[in-house]
């Protein structure tokens, strides 16, 4: 943390940069964009958004963040990843596409677009560990070709199922937060606000 406060990255290379700005600044953090390794050195939490995966990754290589993004996440540093993001953060991917690198962190196994194609995104109210637990009221998420996760490492903390096919969709695991959703979109930010805290505890 800096003087003025908590400092999280939105990784600004393709997807959904601008929503989660205005949600982490709605969940009191001070975001700002990480293009370049010394953008990436100067923050306390990093959110990886959705978008595109193999295209982020391709684009982390050319900018040359693949590397300084690996090392951070391998010394501790918080971060959170929602539908793209959470393949970015998958230690093993079940369908990658050839050539595709992730960061990893999270000892899971993720499915890219796993739920169908953009024609099948849906919505679904979710019970949250730690989010949204009854009685407080359910999240609503929203799936956008989204992935799943096909295992988890036991060190893994599975927050949330998608009740139609009992799929897993969140996970935590230490400083490492990952949705197959998008928090988001909408203005709920009890997701971005428990990655505040889970970045704060950390600094």
């Amino acid at each position: 943390m800096n003087a003025h406060g908590l400092v999280i990255g939105v990784l600004a290379l393709q997807g959904d940069v601008v929503e989660h700005t205005r949600a982490l600044v709605a969940a009191g953090a001070e975001p700002v964009t990480v293009r370049r390794p010394g953008e990436l050195a100067r923050v306390d939490g990093l959110v990886i958004p959705g978008g595109e995966s193999t295209a982020m990754g391709k684009l982390a290589d050319a900018f040359g963040l693949l590397e300084p993004l690996r090392k951070r996440i391998a010394d501790g540093m918080p971060a959170f990843g929602s539908c793209a993001g959470m393949i970015m953060l998958a230690d093993r991917l079940a369908d990658a596409a050839p050539g595709q690198d992730t960061i990893g962190g999270l000892d899971v196994t993720v499915r890219r677009n796993a739920f169908g194609r953009q024609v099948d995104s849906f919505e679904r109210e979710l019970a949250l560990a730690g989010i949204a637990s009854p009685p407080e009221p359910a999240f609503h998420a929203v799936f956008i070709r989204a992935p799943w996760v096909e295992t988890a490492g036991p060190g893994v903390e599975v927050l949330a199922r998608e009740p139609g096919t009992g799929r897993i969709v969140a996970v935590a695991q230490g400083p490492l937060l990952a949705t197959a959703f998008h928090p988001e979109l909408g203005g709920d930010t009890r997701v971005h606000r428990y990655f505040a805290d889970m970045v704060r505890k950390h600094a």
